[in-house]
């Protein structure tokens, strides 16, 4: 699960909080995820595939492919997440934690 945000935005630091505050999400993130914040914005296209905005989630999978069918409520921003879209995103954690069939570990 790769978080992209930055330090100095009010619109991260909501999404922080509200994540911070889900103890189903916490406990999910905790027991089930590798967590990868990033801070700065990466060059890597791959970890950006429909724009450098943050804040953005994607999940990986264990062939360091994007989830692109795990995406957010935004069609515009697939990969955005607001602090009301906690429930959304718990269930984007849950398609994530399923191992897709074609995946090898």
């Amino acid at each position: 699960m790769v978080i992209h945000h930055l330090l100095n935005c009010p619109r991260c630091q909501a999404l922080k909080k509200a994540f911070a505050a889900d103890k189903t999400i916490q406990k999910m993130a905790k027991e089930d995820f590798i967590m990868l914040n990033l801070l700065v914005e990466t060059e890597n296209k791959n970890l950006a595939p429909d724009g450098h905005y943050v804040p953005r989630i994607l999940f990986i999978d264990p062939s360091l492919t994007v989830r692109t069918d795990i995406v957010g409520r935004y069609s515009h921003l697939a990969y955005a997440y607001e602090p009301g879209d906690m429930k959304v995103l718990a269930e984007n954690m849950r398609k994530a934690k399923r191992i897709l069939p074609h995946t090898e570990l």
